[in-house]
């Protein structure tokens, strides 16, 4: 790929055999490369397939599905609970898009210069109705040939495709007119033109800046029919008509749409069938929904231990199998972006509380904070039953999570690190419980002191897992978990609490 900004002419392009795609095939050329780049790293299929999408943890199933439709050359439409990664999963489909383009220099909606030159080009891509009149003789649009137009004085540059020139997003809303996706007059060239119907007055709407790039839908259910229709005629017939121009504009794209459940039946079906639906829901696997978490545990420098992040994911999880999706007021309470909050509302009441370390209170407190932070709230009294709710769900399932999850990290530690030996175990939780209520004691081993040798391989294992910023040392936090599982497992490892990656 050339450098961004270089330029160019049409001529120089044929002479480089540069080659014109749709948008659909430069996506699935790109896909395959990348798959091709990560399998020579060392990547299984499966996991090459999930590292095309970085910021969203999916199942498998779902991953694999989208990589078969985009190299199928599909349109696709997420649908799904909200709070699910669909938008998360949209934008990371643009990050994937190739972004460097060849186009006519000037051009308002990115026409490829061999459209302008090229007959075979120019009928699978026609060129807008700007640049017909640019090129055509004495600028008359009936007379423009492709054939007779000189490949040397058609200038090119390549370019970056970015927000309003190759990408653009509509956020779905009664209030989203066809005009807003196919354009409006602009006023200034109006006045130098004259002619409301003419092409050269139109300001790009959504489509036209989506052209040869990709066009993100949010929300489709909730635009209006006529807004849906427009978007229709793009994805029949990779072209747009403005509603006060004479001639159609180019407006081909991927189209990656998504929608709520409840949204599902007002997308009209012509439409519909144009879109390859894939449906994303919550991770069913405790593993993937730790790697979710973890985004707001990273994003905050407040620490909050690994056991409480654990249990407030279980916790939950827990909500999703126990409440129904279908209410719209506690629909997102057990979301992804629920499972984000957890760390750093959690981290937050540590801070205000003056918590080096997060406590099972702050935990509490922060769970709080995430799930009743979104309960739709209709009016004051649906807000307060359903808070109460929340309540009382985490004063029923908090303790187990705790339990649970104290219990699954001692066995990890017990199990590979200490291979299951007892004598060993109990020597070091002998040591931790002198360490644990003596300053003095945890002062010396901080100072690389020989002491407590059976405790150390535990501080190591710690270090490892829970990130250390000072002022804490790394047998400040080997002591607060020692304490947690004090609390919570009481050193104990039953079949129950083998690491668990299984369905929740």
């Amino acid at each position: 790929m050339p450098p961004i900004g270089t330029h160019a002419t049409a001529a120089q392009l044929k002479e480089r055999g540069v080659v014109v795609q749709s948008p659909s095939e430069h996506l699935r050329e790109e896909v395959l490369r990348q798959l091709d780049g990560l399998r020579q790293r060392g990547l299984s299929r499966e996991e090459a397939v999930a590292a095309l999408f970085p910021r969203t943890v999916l199942p498998l199933s779902t991953d694999q599905d989208l990589v078969v439709a985009l190299l199928a050359g599909s349109h696709v439409l997420f649908f799904g609970p909200s709070g699910a990664g669909k938008t998360s999963l949209a934008k990371d489909l643009w990050e994937l898009f190739p972004k460097g383009a060849w186009v006519v220099s000037g051009c308002p909606v990115l026409d490829h210069p061999l459209s302008i030159v090229d007959r075979e080009t120019s009928a699978r891509f026609p060129p807008c109705p700007i640049c017909r009149r640019r090129f055509a003789p004495s600028g008359d649009v009936a007379s423009f040939d492709p054939s007779s137009v000189d490949p040397s004085k058609v200038p090119c540059e390549f370019v970056r495709l970015r927000e309003g020139y190759g990408f653009a997003r509509v956020q779905g809303s009664s209030e989203v007119f066809p005009d807003h996706l196919t354009g409006n007059i602009n006023l200034r060239k109006l006045e130098e033109v004259g002619d409301p119907m003419s092409p050269l007055v139109l300001e790009p709407g959504k489509l036209l800046q989506a052209n040869r790039g990709l066009l993100l839908v949010d929300e489709i259910g909730k635009l209006p029919l006529g807004t849906q229709n427009v978007l229709l005629q793009a994805l029949q017939e990779g072209t747009v008509t403005p509603s006060k121009s004479r001639e159609s504009f180019p407006g081909s794209f991927v189209a990656v749409c998504t929608s709520n459940l409840s949204d599902l039946d007002n997308i009209n079906d012509p439409l519909s069938d144009r879109l390859t639906s894939l449906h994303v829901g919550f991770n069913p696997r405790h593993a993937a929904n730790r790697r979710i978490a973890e985004l707001g545990r990273e994003a905050t420098e407040h620490i909050v231990p690994e056991i409480l992040i654990d249990a407030g994911i279980r916790v939950v999880e827990a909500w999703r199998l126990r409440m129904s999706d279908e209410n719209p007021d506690i629909g997102e309470v057990g979301s992804n972006r629920t499972l984000i909050d957890v760390a750093a509302r959690t981290a937050a009441v540590g801070t205000l509380e003056g918590h080096q370390l997060a406590t099972v209170a702050d935990l509490k407190s922060g769970l709080l904070h995430a799930m009743r932070g979104r309960i739709r709230a209709r009016s004051g009294d649906s807000f307060q039953q359903n808070a109460k709710r929340v309540e009382e769900f985490l004063d029923q399932h908090l303790e187990p999570a705790l339990k649970r999850s104290a219990g699954i990290y001692w066995c990890r530690f017990y199990r590979g690190v200490l291979k299951e030996k007892k004598a060993e175990a109990e020597a070091l939780v002998g040591e931790g419980r002198r360490l644990k209520d003596d300053a003095s004691l945890q002062a010396q081993v901080a100072a690389g002191a020989a002491a407590f040798p059976k405790f150390q391989p535990f501080v190591a294992y710690v270090t490892e897992r829970e990130p250390v910023v000072a002022p804490l040392r790394p047998i400040d936090m080997a002591v607060n978990s020692f304490r947690l599982l004090e609390q919570y497992s009481l050193f104990s490892c039953s079949e129950e609490d083998a690491d668990d990656d299984a369905p929740v």
